[in-house]
């Protein structure tokens, strides 16, 4: 028989695997994304003569966006449960989640403007004008990046823990339920 603190310790450990893996994914995809804009945009800049590379910035962002993803689901921010076509729920989440995400990118500047002893006041200045452009251009970037993650995630609630994830990556045969779980059958044999 096991001592009580170690079956108490098992879904905490779990849990905090489970939270690992997931925001190991959410940065690699966010990474993915990020360093491809960063990789555009340098090349714009370089054929204006204009020489930079960010690849530290796109996974300190990518790791800070999915910790701020994270945060916001552990505060159900997007959640209702309503029984609509999952295109509905999916959309519901993006948007609160682009919210979220930019008031929270919105204090970020504002902390790291206030660490680098600068006034909210230049702050704000910083951010308009053709930075507002750019931050606009943000804005719809990450809305497209997050209509896939959010309708994979609304589709994996829909199907049930894990299912979506094992469909992805086994026998696709194993879970249609049509067949009986069975191998289809070749009608032209």
């Amino acid at each position: 028989m096991k001592p009580a603190s170690s079956a108490a310790k098992a879904p905490w450990q779990r849990r905090a695997i489970d939270e690992g893996k997931e925001i190991a994914v959410l940065t690699g995809y966010l990474f993915v994304v990020i360093a491809a804009l960063n990789f555009m945009k340098a090349a714009v800049l370089h054929d204006h003569g204009v020489h930079v590379t960010y690849w530290g910035v796109a996974i300190v962002k990518a790791a800070l966006l999915a910790k701020f993803i994270l945060l916001g689901r552990a505060f159900k921010v997007g959640e209702h449960n309503q029984r609509d076509p999952l295109i509905w729920p999916t959309l519901h989440k993006v948007f609160a989640f682009l919210v979220f995400l930019m008031v929270l990118t919105a204090l970020e500047e504002l902390v790291v403007g206030l660490i680098e002893h600068r006034s909210i006041a230049e702050v704000v200045a910083r951010s308009s004008g053709h930075r507002l452009m750019e931050m606009l251009a943000n804005v719809v970037l990450m809305m497209l990046v997050l209509i896939p993650y959010f309708a994979f995630q609304v589709l994996a609630e829909h199907l049930g823990e894990g299912r979506l994830v094992r469909m992805f990556l086994t026998d696709r045969h194993a879970f249609d339920h049509r067949r009986g779980g069975e191998p289809p059958v070749d009608d032209a044999a």
